[in-house]
């Protein structure tokens, strides 16, 4: 225990001259925590002590600080690198079973003929079926070393006896792309959900696609990205603006102003774009965005975004842990901190959006108040644009809640909707591949069956949901659509997901209007 005491004296200094503790109450701190180390009656945890005392420090900063364990490491990382050592199933655990719903093109399980709706039995020699195994402890079993060989075995609708599967571990890719497709003859769409090690990559394979099929004009979706590395949000805004434009500059009390500008690399710097933000959008979506805007670049469609502006620095401790310390402020070509306050405390910096979505913001722009003193001017045709708390969209784009209820809340929050739809398509996968041979002819032609919907509800009642007649009816479209969506995922890939969800989005709705026609845009489209 007085080893990581130790540790925790060693780190101190440092946490506390970041909250302006001077010296002497250092020292009453350290003689505090040597007086518990030594004279204490019972026996102390002293590592959770640690962690204790470095997390609190962190929350009392600002809201992103934050202290990641050791064991959490690897975990939180690995949206972000790119890729993991692994076999390359995505599944899904449904009553203590677990389900292949998809594998990942190329990879080793696809290679070895794993299947989608194959049921794994067995890790090894070590039963996780019926066991109510965590599916992190599933996932620690299926990963490890690359060129390592785990065996599994499965049980395959229509056969009698288990099958073995022996796969060596590779290079697992994580893409940050979710979709890329065309909407009509010329206009692309990319979806980007985070910003990673792979994002400008990913990035430049999908407008070379869609340039390849026709694409003169661009929506990317940052809709419900929240965020990533900073180097990759300077990366892709670089895409689109001219040499030696201001993309976003970084300064903080112990940093000071950092520059980061376009380089004459960027492979859309001219044509129509629009680019998609909600109150999800955070960090380097608003770079992006924050960039776009103020270069009048594009168009911003969407609703406020969330209003982060903090910039976080790794820092790993002696045992592998790690802190995201705040070291900057980042702001936009003209000026603008996009920070919200948070001087209030954590709960009600926690409690923005449900706060928002009480006071009408979402559904009303004119709800949105700026101050006068957050007033900046954009930097080709000196619009108005506002800092202090998110990117507000060129274009707003109310939110629709007809159609969500308290009812489907609870059967997807519960699990309910998932659960019958892995069982759906587990029972139906080979009809629906013989019935609907391509995407387009499922697009055209599929439709949720009503027997679905009455299995939805009575799964419900199991979970103790009572039917809701009324509000299942007002619900009844979006979960058709959204059951359709999820199937066609499940068959074919995330890029037919979001051809099907995105045709009732009323924000990529309203980009392709602007795109389409474009004296309605607000933003004259660069020459």
């Amino acid at each position: 225990m007085k080893k990581t005491f130790i540790v925790l004296l060693l780190l101190l200094p440092v946490l506390l001259r970041a909250q302006g503790i001077l010296p002497a109450d250092q020292r009453k701190l350290n003689h505090a925590l040597m007086a518990i180390s030594n004279l204490y009656v019972d026996s102390i945890d002293g590592g959770q002590v640690v962690e204790d005392v470095i997390t609190s420090l962190l929350q009392e900063l600002d809201p992103h600080s934050a202290y990641i364990p050791r064991e959490e490491v690897e975990r939180v990382r690995e949206p972000l690198q790119g890729s993991f050592d692994g076999i390359g199933v995505q599944f899904q655990m449904l009553e203590d079973t677990l389900f292949v719903i998809q594998t990942v093109a190329g990879c080793p399980a696809e290679k070895v003929g794993i299947l989608p709706g194959d049921r794994m039995v067995y890790i090894e020699d070590t039963l996780i079926a019926g066991v109510k195994m965590k599916t992190t402890d599933i996932m620690r079993r299926l990963r490890g070393p690359r060129g390592s060989e785990v065996n599994v075995r499965m049980l395959r609708r229509g056969e009698k006896d288990l099958l073995s599967f022996n796969i060596t571990r590779d290079k697992i890719p994580v893409n940050t792309v979710d979709a890329r497709y065309m909407i009509g003859d010329s206009i692309g769409y990319v979806k980007i959900n985070s910003f990673g090690a792979t994002t400008v990559r990913e990035y430049y394979e999908a407008v070379d696609t869609l340039r390849r099929q026709g694409m003169r004009k661009l929506i990317l979706d940052l809709q419900g990205n929240g965020g990533g590395y900073l180097g990759a949000a300077i990366e892709l805004a670089d895409q689109f603006l001219g040499a030696g434009q201001l993309i976003v500059y970084t300064e903080g009390l112990h940093q000071p102003r950092r520059e980061a500008t376009a380089t004459p690399l960027g492979n859309y710097e001219r044509g129509q774009l629009a680019v998609l933000v909600d109150e999800y959008s955070a960090s380097a979506s608003e770079i992006v965005s924050g960039a776009v805007q103020d270069w009048d670049r594009g168009v911003i469609v969407g609703r406020r975004t969330f209003g982060k502006g903090l910039v976080q620095r790794e820092l790993e401790l002696t045992d592998g842990s790690l802190m995201r310390l705040t070291t900057a402020r980042y702001y936009t070509p003209t000026g603008r901190c996009i920070q919200k306050p948070y001087k209030d405390g954590v709960k009600k910096y926690e409690d923005d959006l449900t706060n928002r979505l009480r006071h009408g913001e979402l559904m009303h722009a004119d709800s949105i108040h700026f101050p006068d003193s957050l007033r900046y001017s954009t930097l080709r045709l000196g619009r108005t644009v506002y800092g202090g708390g998110g990117i507000m969209p060129d274009v707003f784009v109310p939110l629709d809640t007809s159609r969500y209820t308290a009812y489907h809340r609870r059967l997807v929050a519960r699990g309910v909707l998932n659960k019958c739809l892995v069982q759906y398509v587990e029972r139906n996968r080979a009809r629906l591949t013989a019935a609907y041979p391509s995407f387009n002819d499922y697009k055209a032609r599929y439709t949720v069956p009503d027997s679905f919907i009455d299995n939805l509800v009575k799964a419900g009642e199991k979970e103790n949901i009572p039917l809701d007649a009324a509000q299942l009816e007002r619900s009844r479209p979006l979960m058709r659509l959204q059951v359709k969506a999820l199937v066609a995922r499940d068959l074919w890939g995330t890029d037919e997901y979001y051809r099907i969800m995105n045709e009732e989005n009323e924000i990529v709705k309203r980009a392709v209007q602007l795109l389409t026609f474009p004296n309605l845009s607000p933003i004259p489209s660069t020459p």
